[in-house]
């Protein structure tokens, strides 16, 4: 490629530490669009002939079909796609195809085309979320009027139902998409026709190549457009913190699957056996969804960190751009898939969760805001009266809407019989009616909201 200027080839080492091409091959298909649309735009301005225009547009098609078929070669002497990508179509219609390269550079060229893939990642993600949020909104309608124990420190707080916590999730996913649909917008500007770093003296018109990949426009400033990863980062940190929602609720279903929360029974196609135990069922799925977690924020840290320091405008380290970012889009594939379905075919042992849900106490904050509405005792007050019924009911082995009415008098005279009305740990939940809350007819409303707004 760049034989008029350099009298010896590349060292061996030097040749496989500066191609590209084993990774950026994903790129063919963003790589043939962004040439056809350069070429389209060079005939019609003519800068190049119109049947020039045509046969290297043909050629391009005849590329990608090959490439369709056969995949891209790893020819380490054509190190990157681009240049793969021109050495095919100069072998399907001859030297007319060194033509294709005028007004622009590969700094311009791998830019668009990384733009590109980027563009059509999120979209990726975004439907797959959207599929995930839609098992979530189903296992939650099934379950609205499930109670369980919610917790704080992992301790039994209060009780909440299924639903209410399984909508906690949709929510998380609501902001991802939020995310990635923000950095979607402010990436959606062409970098095609910055050239190297300075633009160009042909007469291009860039807001034909530009619209003719579906951006926006033209960016604004040729030494930014060639040398920007901010797209790449966006789409790496709305990712990560996806990645770690996404660990959360695998986190969960690894506690629930456990012998000791009994929550949950995730199906065969979710879980995995043991070599030696025959007795175990592990969640190995949701193990990995949140170990890939970790991986993701390494490459989110990784790109973070060679960009750090890059001077304008573009340096070879920026051909590590794109590795990590294949590396997170791939993994966060699999847990956004992996979760969905571990969503979407649990059993969820309600049985169980009620019943640690009515052991933990979980109603005592009910008790002190009975006391506080219908006997006029200040919250403090209140807060300690309940602490000793608490402790009356551990005394006795009980929960406590089974502590007798003369032992809660005994504690504090102004409860009556009526404070059983609000200890059951359904008339907890049915009782948390204020906006976002617990109970069933809340849980029921966000659910129809949330199939409103996708519509």
């Amino acid at each position: 490629m760049w034989g008029g200027r350099f009298a010896e080839g590349p060292a061996a080492v030097m040749r496989a530490i500066n191609a590209s091409i084993p990774f950026d091959k994903r790129l063919w298909r963003q790589d043939i669009a962004g040439s056809k649309a350069h070429v389209a735009m060079l005939g019609a301005t003519g800068i190049v002939s119109p049947e020039d225009a045509a046969t290297i547009s043909a050629g391009l098609d005849t590329v990608a079909a090959h490439y369709e078929t056969n995949g891209v070669a790893e020819d380490m002497v054509l190190e990157d796609i681009h240049m793969q990508s021109e050495a095919r179509l100069a072998e399907a219609i001859g030297p007319v195809a060194g033509r294709l390269h005028t007004a622009r550079s590969r700094n311009d060229q791998v830019a668009t085309d990384f733009k590109l893939w980027v563009r059509d990642a999120i979209d990726e993600v975004d439907a797959a979320l959207d599929a995930f949020q839609t098992a979530l909104l189903t296992r939650a309608e099934d379950h609205a009027d499930s109670v369980m124990p919610g917790f704080t420190h992992l301790q039994s707080a209060q009780p909440v139902t299924l639903g209410h916590h399984l909508m906690a999730y949709h929510e998380m996913i609501a902001r991802d998409r939020s995310r990635f649909a923000d950095a979607r917008a402010r990436m959606n500007l062409c970098p095609l026709g910055s050239a190297a770093l300075a633009g160009t003296g042909f007469p291009i018109d860039r807001t034909m190549t530009a619209a003719a990949l579906g951006f926006d426009g033209p960016t604004r400033n040729s030494l930014d457009g060639v040398s920007d990863r901010d797209f790449a980062i966006d789409y790496l940190t709305a990712a990560t913190q996806c990645s770690l929602h996404l660990s959360r609720l695998a986190e969960e279903f690894v506690l629930w699957a456990s012998q000791p929360f009994g929550f949950v029974a995730l199906s065969d196609q979710w879980s995995t056996g043991s070599s030696i135990m025959p007795q175990k069922r592990n969640p190995d799925a949701a193990e990995l969804v949140r170990g890939h977690a970790g991986r993701i924020l390494g490459c989110m840290t990784a790109l973070m960190v060679t960009m750090k320091g890059l001077p304008l405008a573009y340096s070879k380290d920026m051909q590590d751009d794109k590795p990590p970012v294949f590396e997170a889009h791939d993994l966060l594939g699999l847990s956004i898939a992996a979760m969905t379905g571990m969503v979407e075919s649990a059993t969820f042992r309600t049985d169980r969760m009620r019943g640690l849900a009515e052991a933990g106490f979980a109603t005592a904050t009910d008790l002190a805001d009975w006391l506080v509405r219908e006997a006029g005792v200040p919250f403090r007050e209140a807060h300690h009266i309940t602490g000793r019924a608490v402790a009356r009911a551990e005394t006795l082995g009980v929960t406590l809407d089974a502590v007798p009415l003369a032992d809660l008098q005994a504690i504090d005279a102004r409860i009556d019989e009526a404070v059983y009305g609000v200890l059951s740990v359904d008339a907890s939940v049915a009782s948390r009616t204020s906006f976002g809350g617990t109970a069933p007819v809340r849980v029921r409303a966000a659910i129809a909201a949330a199939r409103e707004g996708e519509r």
